[in-house]
């Protein structure tokens, strides 16, 4: 035990064992929601939902333990919200892209993620797109992923007349979706640690109760097996082989990258990690998180990332890698619960989707709106992911109106030279795309 206090440097960071095991719980109970909407989201792609399953707390594990004993911080590492959405609706859907070929993007994705932190290049990538564009991409994720939800949870449907419109409530699988949101939504507001999980948890058994939701056989099995995903995306790398499925990799790569680089700079501030406004061992962080996103392509899910929900634990003391390794362990142990994924329903996850939406659209307040060259890419990204339903062409969208508002009001020095690069290479996209 004393060995374990001296390595997470307990006394420095004046913190326990016992306050470590608690911070890691917290943090694993207020995400462990993953495990069950992750195989849901990417099994619309077509992708076996068990072997996800058990690639998510695979990935999820090996991200955490890696953060607590190479970082050492007390953040916790899954398969992020809003690129599982990426990769099912806008590439596997949206484009036509096998499931397959997109398992090989993200493993390319996390090889230049895995490079760029070896090179320490994160700095010029970082500076290369601009702030505001990063907190839009943030944001407009945070827009799609809600209309999933909404729409999933039967609260939103296709309409003739007005496109969109709302959803019966005369079903009751809606009425579902209504009774998680309003549970979660009191849940998160009075800040009850797992909120979110525990909406989710209520949710499905209101659903068992009513029948709307079939009961499981058995809670406790084996984990479901990896065979139809594990190692796909090492046979399918031969298929990057496009533009197209090139600007699929450079998304996976961007949005992972800003969307962990701004979580572990948002949670080292919190936990008092930040010296000289420089977080330490953000390499080995970076690292640790590439590593689960390479490691998790092999055995078959969407890109991993810092999760935000690591904020719960460290709120109750969590200061050490300790926390993050029991986060870990407890995904291990979650591997032999997965009959609940048939409890887990489009209703019982819509919920999560729509409060991760409304946290993600915090970002918009930093976004300088009172300049208009910066608020019309702004916005066109935002607006654009959920009305294309798609996060590439919301991310094309914003990029090229970006270049031209700048130009056009004489701010052309200010646009590093490869936001330039970009805005051609998305026109080239958009216009592939649409012949």
């Amino acid at each position: 035990m004393n060995k374990i206090a001296s390595y997470f440097n307990f006394n420095e960071l004046q913190t326990s064992m016992r306050t470590e095991v608690l911070a890691g719980l917290t943090t694993f109970v207020s995400m462990a929601y993953i495990l069950f909407v992750n195989p849901t989201v990417l099994g619309a792609s077509g992708m076996d939902k068990g072997a996800v399953f058990t690639a998510t707390a695979l990935a999820s594990a090996l991200g955490c333990l890696l953060m607590g004993l190479l970082a050492k911080y007390p953040i916790a590492i899954a398969p992020g919200l809003g690129v599982n959405a990426f990769f099912t609706y806008s590439v596997v859907i949206g484009m036509g892209v096998k499931w397959q070929t997109a398992l090989a993007g993200v493993f390319v994705a996390g090889v230049i993620f895995m490079l760029i932190t070896i090179f320490k290049l994160r700095e010029m990538i970082i500076d290369a797109i601009p702030r505001d564009m990063k907190l839009a991409i943030s944001a407009g994720i945070g827009f799609f992923i809600a209309f999933i939800g909404l729409h999933g949870g039967g609260l939103i449907v296709a309409n003739k007349s007005t496109v969109v419109g709302l959803g019966s409530l005369t079903v009751g699988t809606t009425w579902l979706t209504i009774f998680g949101l309003i549970v979660t939504l009191v849940l998160m507001s009075r800040k009850v640690p797992g909120g979110i999980f525990i909406g989710m948890v209520l949710t499905s058994i209101l659903g068992l109760a009513t029948g709307l939701i079939k009961m499981p056989a058995t809670i406790v099995s084996a984990a479901p097996s990896l065979k139809p995903t594990f190692g796909v995306a090492l046979f399918h790398l031969s298929d990057i082989n496009s533009l197209q499925l090139i600007i699929v990799v450079l998304t996976f790569l961007l949005v992972t990258f800003f969307d962990t680089a701004g979580t572990l700079v948002g949670l080292a501030e919190q936990a008092g990690f930040m010296k000289n406004n420089r977080m330490p061992r953000v390499g080995q962080a970076l690292m640790a998180d590439s590593t689960s996103m390479l490691v998790g392509s092999v055995l078959g899910t969407s890109p991993t990332s810092a999760y935000v929900e690591s904020s719960a634990g460290i709120a109750v003391g969590g200061r050490s890698g300790m926390s993050a390794v029991v986060t870990g362990i407890l995904f291990l142990l979650g591997l032999f619960f997965s009959p609940l994924l048939n409890v887990v329903t489009s209703q019982v996850t819509a919920p999560a989707l729509i409060i991760v939406g409304v946290l993600m659209a915090e970002s918009l307040k930093q976004i300088n709106w009172e300049r208009f060259e910066i608020a019309v890419p702004a916005f066109l990204t935002v607006i654009g992911m959920p009305l294309t339903y798609s996060i590439s062409d919301g991310i094309a969208l914003g990029f090229i109106a970006y270049v031209i508002t700048m130009v056009s009001t004489k701010h052309a020095k200010e646009v590093h030279p490869l936001m330039y690069v970009l805005f051609f290479i998305f026109l080239i996209y958009l216009w592939i795309l649409n012949v």
